[in-house]
């Protein structure tokens, strides 16, 4: 089985200086390539002074997260890709259970490994904690992270789990199904693009699985900080766009008529909190929302049958209003 670790760089020398060192050391089993996107520092240089053995491989445009990893992968020659953030400090025997996870079975389309905050190493990260899901009006959350709340890490979540997504910041996929999913949707450019690809792989009835023998740290918000509102533009917009795509018939315009309506309150609450700026960037994502919708109700028609994707009706209601903060409350 040959494992291609891809790593997306956009000016990101800094990072690579102090993540990829831990990659080569503990990765023997697979080759590591960085995927570049048309950095203008020098970072590429830097790659190929330092660390010959990595396999550089240029994009000519910076697609974002969805075209980068698009363009790179077609180029790399393996069974299994681990798509890597560049903040990301791996351990000493990661790849051993991930391996052994596609080994046991072929409907295992995708694994991530637990995902702990590099910043305070006995936390969950943001980006994927223990394994990620998604409620009835397509508000992710993971076992570890509900919003901002974020558990220690006390090994309640070292079992192996089918989970709904795996994170982004570190997503291994088989390549067959990346190639038969016609990989990431560039029209996200970044953000939940992962979630997507995770809801059409679970509507082609295949499996996701969290794997908790295999651990990594993740500095998170290195490519785009949360309190910029680029990011909050990113997260509204994409999510509707989500939730367009991958739910059928009125039932998902409900939920998206639902949606828009619980977005205007959180635009509220940015107002009151004095955060104006996100609410501009809230209202931005919905008019690019609507421009979007002819694409991606052409998208809605062609993809497939549908599953249940929700477990709970609405983690908002249950961390805001009945203070369910963990998610073994839920």
């Amino acid at each position: 089985m040959k494992i291609a670790i891809v790593i997306l760089n956009w000016n990101g020398r800094s990072l690579l200086e102090q993540f990829l060192p831990s990659v080569l050391k503990y990765s023997k089993e697979a080759k590591v390539y960085v995927a570049d996107n048309a950095s203008t520092d020098d970072s590429v240089n830097y790659l190929h002074t330092s660390f010959p053995e990595v396999t550089v491989v240029q994009n000519e445009v910076n697609g974002g997260y969805a075209k980068g990893y698009n363009d790179a992968l077609t180029k790399i020659d393996a069974d299994i890709y681990c798509l890597l953030n560049s903040d990301v400090e791996v351990s000493e025997g990661w790849l051993t259970p991930v391996i052994n996870t596609f080994k046991a079975s072929e409907k295992v389309a995708a694994v991530q490994p637990k995902i702990l905050d590099y910043k305070k190493k006995n936390y969950f990260e943001y980006a994927g904690a223990a394994g990620g899901f998604i409620d009835q009006f397509g508000y992710p959350y993971c076992r570890g992270r509900i919003f901002d709340t974020l558990e220690e890490d006390k090994g309640q979540y070292d079992d192996d789990l089918e989970i709904f997504w795996a994170s982004g910041a570190c997503l291994f996929i088989r390549r067959n199904v990346f190639e038969e999913m016609e990989g990431l949707d560039e029209d996200f450019f970044a953000h939940q693009e992962e979630i997507d690809l995770c809801w059409r792989i679970q509507n082609s009835g295949y499996q996701i699985k969290y794997v908790g023998q295999s651990k990594v740290f993740h500095l998170g918000g290195a490519t785009l900080d949360v309190m910029n509102p680029r990011k909050t533009f990113l997260n509204f917009r994409n999510n509707l766009l989500m939730i367009l795509k991958n739910t059928s018939g009125m039932y998902g315009w409900f939920i998206i008529f639902a949606r828009l309506l619980l977005d205007g309150i959180a635009a509220l609450k940015f107002v009151f909190e004095g955060k104006t700026s996100h609410c501009l960037a809230i209202l931005k994502a919905h008019f690019s929302f609507y421009k979007k919708l002819p694409t991606f109700v052409k998208k809605r028609k062609k993809s497939g049958a549908k599953r249940k994707y929700y477990t709970i009706s609405s983690v908002v209601w249950q961390y805001y209003i009945l203070n369910k903060k963990l998610f073994n409350h839920l």
